[in-house]
């Protein structure tokens, strides 16, 4: 009994591994179609690195901020808004939040 639950659990926990590694690598392709002109994942663009938004922002600040940055920049008190709004369906928005969330503990020298 025992060890078909130890079996049960590895068997999860691969499939686990292996979804959010699937994810990752869907939220990098959106992020190469939609983000790569002015954002890059540690160094600074145009617009702030993955590595600064992920440490400062929720998932649900980064998505507002994907679909309707006009609004949020007037909320975080910026002046001025350069990002477009960008319309993704659910699972590419999640997608690309995952991916820039994924940043959060990346250390940069």
């Amino acid at each position: 009994m025992k060890d078909n639950m130890i079996k049960q659990l590895c068997s999860l926990l691969a499939i686990m591994v292996l979804c959010g590694s699937a994810g990752a690598s869907e939220g990098k392709k959106i992020f190469e179609t939609y983000c790569w002109g002015c954002h890059h994942q540690t160094a600074v663009a145009f617009g702030p690195p993955f590595v600064q938004i992920a440490k400062k922002r929720s998932a649900e600040e980064i998505q507002a901020m994907i679909t309707d940055p006009e609004s949020v920049s007037k909320v975080f008190g910026y002046k001025r808004n350069a990002m477009p709004a960008f319309k993704l369906k659910r699972e590419d928005l999640d997608a690309i939040t995952r991916y820039i969330l994924s940043y959060k503990n990346v250390k940069v020298q």
